[in-house]
């Protein structure tokens, strides 16, 4: 199986007075994105990790990463041009750079559970009361459907084939990824009702994306709100610090 991390610019991002490449910023003097190398390289069945973000930012990652591919414009371009260089038939594990609590367990519990199931795309869920347990107060969108309430990870796994024919027509998922509502309204009327009210199921979210994509899709739910858990803003990462460096890890499991 091959890994892509996402590492492109944000210029919008607050975390950038820090850091010019939120990727590259410093928790416990590591940078975020080599924890997550560092949770890959543990799994045997990854056995080829690229990282797309501009090359002359990710210098420090020669040599640590197998293959740094530069940047494009957007996400969309940054996800086909790290899959163009697998072959169709692998399985790509896709990632942002962002999630540097990451595990190798958390990771492997989503893709044994997924490698269960037949389809293009697998995308891990966590319920509320799980990510509010491991990590309190860390401010997460969340989605109250028939199922549970749950929040989104940060990770994908999907067929290389499925992303180079779907890329361009997920583009505006990846744009409202932390908006369930704008979601919700690309969805269609229907689920849009169904999402107000509550009523929605797991299974019919999976049904409609896959016939709006030509896919077949499965939720994956995850015990490892690590998975979803991004430092987008100053709080995150003192939170981020305070796992990583060993001050409260572990003491809300």
């Amino acid at each position: 199986m091959k890994a892509l991390i996402l590492a492109g610019s944000q210029e919008d991002s607050p975390l950038t007075k820090f850091c010019q490449n939120k990727a590259l910023l410093k928790i416990c003097g590591k940078e975020m994105i080599k924890y997550i190398i560092d949770a890959m390289r543990e799994l045997d069945f990854i056995d080829t990790i690229a990282v797309v973000g501009p090359k002359d930012e990710l210098v420090s990652l020669e040599g640590f990463a197998d293959i740094i591919i530069d940047s494009g414009s957007s996400m969309t371009e940054n996800v086909l041009k790290g899959a163009e260089v697998f072959p169709d038939s692998e399985l790509i594990l896709i990632a942002t750079s962002d999630i540097p609590m990451i595990t190798s367990e958390a990771i492997r519990d989503f893709v044994e559970k997924a490698q269960k199931v037949d389809a293009d795309f697998y995308y891990p869920i966590v319920r509320k009361e799980i990510n509010e347990k491991k990590y309190p107060g860390v401010k997460r969108t969340y989605v109250k459907i028939k199922d549970g309430t749950f929040t989104g990870g940060n990770i994908v796994l999907v067929k290389v084939d499925t992303v180079k024919r779907c890329i361009k027509q997920a583009e505006e998922f990846m744009i409202y990824r932390k908006k369930p509502l704008k979601l919700a309204q690309i969805l269609g009327p229907v689920i849009i009702i169904k999402f107000l009210m509550g009523t929605i199921t797991i299974s019919e979210l999976e049904k409609r994306v896959g016939k709006l994509f030509g896919i077949k899709a499965k939720g994956i739910i995850s015990d490892y709100p690590e998975i979803g858990t991004d430092v987008d803003k100053e709080s995150d990462v003192e939170i981020a610090e305070k796992v990583l460096c060993g001050g409260i890890a572990n003491e809300a499991q």
